[in-house]
This record gives C-alpha cells, sequence and structure tokens, in this order.
C-alpha cells in the first residue's frame, strides 16, 4: 500500500528530479520513489515486503507434516 504526503523541496532540485525522470521515462513522483528505494538499498535499510503471496508462503512453511 502507498502512502501519499506532501513533500517540499526546493524549486532547482525539482526540476532536476523533472529532467531526471524525462531521461528515465519517468514521472516525477516515479523517479522520486526510485530515488528513495535506491538510497534504503544503499544504506541497507530497505523494509522487508509482505504482500499476499509472501504470506501465503509464510502460511505453507509453517504448516505441520501430515502424520
Amino acid at each position: 500500500m502507498k502512502k501519499s504526503f506532501a513533500l517540499r523541496v526546493d524549486a532547482e532540485v525539482y526540476e532536476a528530479i523533472e529532467k531526471w525522470a524525462a531521461d528515465e521515462f519517468r514521472s516525477t513522483n516515479g523517479q522520486i520513489e526510485w530515488i528513495l528505494s535506491d538510497a534504503l538499498k544503499r544504506a541497507k535499510r530497505t523494509p522487508r515486503r509482505t504482500s499476499a503471496g509472501d504470506n501465503d508462503e509464510i502460511m505453507k512453511s509453517n504448516k505441520k507434516p501430515k502424520s
């Protein structure tokens, strides 16, 4: 689930991100998300994702074997 929030950024920084996004064929919002995700990966702070598929796999691995 994505969370919306307001982000204040210097106009020149925004313009640089906007140009970078266009060069990468992304939206400005998508570029900001990519920048944040990349920074989290580099800092080894990437949150563990939990999706319905992940939860299904966890549930399967936690089931007791049939006797």
